[in-house]
């Protein structure tokens, strides 16, 4: 399956979207957005993603744990993991109070790809 990916220029863009006034732009010092996106790309090649919603959910998780960005990272990843959906065909109706504790929850580790991944498809 060809899958529709996202680029770093890409997910920086989102970042800068999603950023009020007053919130640090820009990455952190001591980590990496290539290497973020890199776990993406390493799954992709071992074979470890079946369908776009683990492409999204592993978009999102390897952003949110990530934390490369100043400010905004979990906004950032639930970004990321929309437009992955987007770029791939898939239109989700979110509703925020469902959207926000599961973005949160996987960026505190209490939600895995696989988990993340599944809570995908049963809204798609």
């Amino acid at each position: 399956m060809t899958f529709q990916l996202l680029s770093t220029e890409l997910v920086e863009a989102l970042h800068d979207c999603v950023l009020n006034p007053g919130e640090i732009a820009g990455r952190a010092r001591d980590k990496s957005l290539e290497g973020a996106l890199a776990r993406v790309d390493n799954r992709l090649t071992y074979g470890l993603i079946g369908d776009v919603f683990d492409l999204a959910a592993a978009y999102a998780i390897a952003i949110a744990q990530g934390h490369c960005f100043n400010d905004g990272n979990k906004r950032t990843a639930f970004q990321a993991m929309e437009t992955c959906l987007d770029l791939n065909g898939v239109q989700m109706g979110w509703q925020a109070t469902e959207i926000g504790p599961a973005i949160i929850r996987a960026a505190q580790r209490l939600m895995d790809e696989g988990e993340l991944a599944e809570w995908l498809r049963q809204r798609g």
